[in-house]
């Protein structure tokens, strides 16, 4: 089993000592979204779990941590989404100069290619235009490459309570996602930088193929294999999108407990 930790939240971020306060009972409670009173118990124990994967914007206050993770002899890597999008759209996430210090940190102590960076979603708006998304990731690429391996690019979904909120905002939720040419003439765009920085990059659960960008999947049971001599085997999960090509994993924690507070997210 691999534990996702977790779309749902930023655990990391927000909720690290209740995760490890589970991981020391060897179980959580992982509630129905849908249904609220529908609960399963969920084994955290080491002969129970293949791996964590943990999904953050901002994983210092959990860094502290990872001693006793790795004594328990868990593999685990990160996702980490950097966009350096205005305040309008991610009011309380890190500015960029501190995501820099902790790709870093994070890198010196597990590799780069267990911090694997996601530029999601690519949202299109007055304040990030087409090109401002070239200038930006061209420059977060720059800054990030020597910390990570992975670039992972995803475009923006809508939601009907995230599009009520950027409509708030003034902006317009429909073209949000943008057309089907921008996204392919962005993406080509990204392969080239992502060439340029020594970057593998990958889509997620995107229609639309550009040369150099492979459909990718956050939840990567062969990444896994190749970091830790692992032999898994997991088929796609059904539980996602469509598209989605994430591996069979079981989210924890629960919606609505992520402080970050940006607009665009389904989860808060």
């Amino acid at each position: 089993m691999i534990v996702s930790v977790s779309r749902r939240s930023d655990i990391p971020a927000f909720c690290g000592g209740w995760f490890m306060e589970q991981l020391r009972r060897g179980q959580v409670v992982v509630g129905n979204p849908f249904r609220p009173a529908q609960e399963r118990r969920v084994s955290l124990k080491k002969q129970d779990v293949d791996a964590f994967v943990f999904w953050s914007r901002d994983p210092r206050p959990f860094l502290g941590f990872l001693g006793e993770i790795e004594r328990g002899g868990y593999p685990y890597y990160f996702l980490i989404t950097a966009t350096g999008y205005p305040r309008l759209l991610e009011p309380a996430v890190p500015r960029i100069e501190e995501t820099v210090a902790f790709f870093q940190k994070l890198a010196g102590r597990i590799g780069r290619r267990r911090v694997i960076w996601r530029y999601d979603p690519v949202l299109f708006s007055e304040p990030t235009h087409f090109d401002f998304h070239v200038a930006n990731f061209s420059r977060l690429a720059g800054l990030l490459a020597p910390f990570t391996a992975r670039v992972i690019v995803s475009f923006f979904d809508p939601y009907p309570k995230v599009n009520r909120r950027l409509q708030k905002a003034g902006i317009d939720a429909e073209t949000a996602a943008g057309s089907p040419e921008q996204q392919l003439d962005l993406l080509e765009r990204f392969a080239a930088m992502a060439a340029r920085a020594g970057l593998e990059i990958q889509s997620c659960a995107e229609a639309a193929l550009a040369v150099g960008v492979n459909p990718g999947r956050c939840i990567d049971e062969k990444l896994l294999n190749e970091l830790f001599g692992l032999d898994l085997s997991y088929r796609k999960d059904p539980s996602q999108r469509k598209l989605c090509l994430c591996r069979q994993s079981v989210d924890i924690g629960s919606y609505g407990t992520c402080g970050h507070g940006c607009l665009y997210c389904y989860a808060c």
